[in-house]
């Protein structure tokens, strides 16, 4: 584990560096979550390909000074490249993970090798649906903890979707300073639609997408996916929610590799 002071930040990550052959790996985790939901990958993935998952601002080890974008986010993506000596990478984001890497495919297209899209979109939410993530981050940010609580299960519930993995991030998810929620928060919800914009993306891109997802729905990665120039697919992942990569990860890591190995 370690720490790369980019953009005005302390961004935490780790970095197997194993000296495989295979292209480098970017792993960048959705909103709530950290650089360790991606640790069935790595163990799977490591021995082969260089694999790196780090913070966004507002989670696990990296702490936002002030509000945000996803496209200050697929900066801070790159600027992690370079502090690493990595030239181009394969970038793998589950949700907001996607969001950033949608974007960092646009904007620094020669750093990015290819992109999987876990459960994620290049789309906005409705206006009732953002209505109602509002009303929870005002619950993380200002309610009470019986409160917090109350949201934490519900969104365990979509995110996560087993008992067992609710089990383990929750206790997580009570830690995140509520500052922090809102500026992480501002970012989800204030992000741009960048769907008319995906033609430009000419690295070969995969979504992996849980069909009981109902934050994001698999139809929506399909559309995306549709207009990509050098589009692999939606490879659905049955029964999964949001995070397919930590319910189902040996369906997941074969998809990964499958991907890899093409590239």
């Amino acid at each position: 584990m370690g720490t790369a002071r980019v953009n005005g930040i302390d961004v935490n990550f780790t970095d197997t560096d194993t000296g495989g052959d295979g292209p480098a790996v970017l792993f960048s985790h959705g909103f709530l979550m950290d650089h360790t939901m991606f640790a069935p990958q790595v163990a799977a993935l490591g021995g082969t390909y260089r694999c790196v998952a780090w913070d966004g601002r507002g989670f696990g080890g990296t702490h936002a000074p002030g509000p945000f974008t996803y496209w200050d986010s697929a900066d801070d993506a790159v600027a992690l490249l370079d502090h690493l000596g990595i030239d181009r990478a394969v970038f793998v984001g589950m949700s907001q993970g996607g969001f950033l890497s949608l974007r960092a495919a646009l904007a620094h297209p020669s750093r990015v090798a290819g992109v999987v899209l876990i459960d994620s979109a290049a789309d906005v939410d409705d206006a009732a649906t953002i209505e109602g993530y509002q009303g929870m981050l005002h619950v993380f940010t200002q309610g009470t903890d019986e409160q917090r609580e109350g949201v934490f299960q519900v969104v365990a519930g979509l995110i996560l979707g087993t008992d067992e993995l609710a089990a383990q991030w929750i206790p997580r998810w009570r830690t995140i300073a509520p500052d922090q929620l809102g500026l992480a928060g501002g970012a989800l919800l204030g992000r741009d639609d960048v769907t008319d914009r995906v033609a430009e993306i000419e690295c070969p891109m995969l979504a992996i997408h849980g069909t009981a997802d109902q934050a994001i729905s698999i139809d929506r990665a399909e559309a995306l996916v549709a207009l990509a120039r050098d589009h692999r697919g939606v490879l659905p992942i049955d029964e999964a929610a949001h995070a397919p990569n930590l319910s189902h990860p040996a369906r997941v890591n074969a998809a990964l590799s499958a991907f890899l190995a093409t590239l």
